[in-house]
């Protein structure tokens, strides 16, 4: 499998080259990275850090390589994802997205581009996280109404959007369990008297330092509770996550598949 990687220079980026890089079965044909950056030109290992030249270019114009490729790897911003997407549809390319912070209007062109390619989108390519989620529908398929919803989520100062992508997703599936749309059941912190309304979901999100990504999701029963918690003590899970979903779309028709459909769950 011929992969493309955008990005290569961001935190994600790297861990994704170095894990391709490094499989049997796949083989970096380009990096992409924003117009005018310092390393447009240099090759990919170099940029990517990997401690190798991987006789690979790292250029800003995706259109012009995009072609050479079987399957796009995008963990960038929303701005350049967009773009990333109209140009594999275009191409007729798989694509691999993980980039978080998307509006509702712009999922729906996730979707509407798996009428045209194999679309995988992943808010989380930990293997352990989306494992969590299953124990989360589970637990909340069971107890309904018998519990109190509320999610912490921790990561670094540079994380831009708040909820985490990760921890939307899980609401999400919770909120479907229940019968309800996320939208219209979760609260975002609270301050001054806010007593907790009935059937809602929670939410807390703290940044600081360095932190890695870390998600609990607390229960809340009459004399108990239950806690389930995600540390990732650094981003190569996601890594090798994001270079699994890739895999995973060799050969796929158009379709909108997800991290689920990678692990069969």
């Amino acid at each position: 499998m011929k992969v493309i990687v955008i990005g290569p220079n961001g935190k994600m980026g790297r861990l994704i080259t170095s894990v391709a890089a490094s499989r049997d079965d796949m083989e970096l044909t380009a990096g992409i990275g924003p117009k005018g950056r310092s390393y447009i030109g240099r090759d990919l290992g170099a940029v990517a850090m990997t401690g190798t030249e991987l006789g690979v270019p790292v250029t800003d114009d995706l259109e012009r390589v995009i072609d050479c490729c079987d399957v796009i790897i995008d963990f960038s911003t929303k701005e350049m994802s967009m773009e990333v997407l109209r140009l594999a549809v275009s191409h007729k390319k798989a694509l691999v997205c993980g980039t978080t912070g998307f509006d509702p209007e712009q999922m729906q062109q996730f979707r509407d581009a798996a009428k045209v390619i194999p679309m995988l989108y992943a808010a989380n390519t930990s293997k352990l996280v989306n494992i969590m989620n299953k124990l989360l529908e589970i637990v909340t398929s069971a107890l309904k109404d018998e519990i109190d919803i509320e999610i912490l989520e921790m990561h670094d100062q540079w994380k831009k959007d708040a909820p985490s992508g990760t921890s939307r997703e899980m609401g999400e599936i919770m909120a479907h369990a229940l019968g309800k749309e996320l939208s219209e059941i979760a609260v975002y912190g609270r301050e001054g008297a806010s007593p907790r309304e009935p059937g809602t979901i929670g939410y807390h999100s703290l940044r600081a330092g360095n932190i890695p990504s870390s998600h609990t999701v607390f229960f809340g029963g009459m004399g108990e509770r239950l806690e389930i918690t995600h540390h990732s003590y650094n981003w190569e899970c996601f890594a090798r996550g994001a270079c699994d979903c890739a895999a995973f779309l060799t050969d796929k028709t158009p379709g909108f598949y997800t991290i689920q459909d990678v692990l069969n769950l």
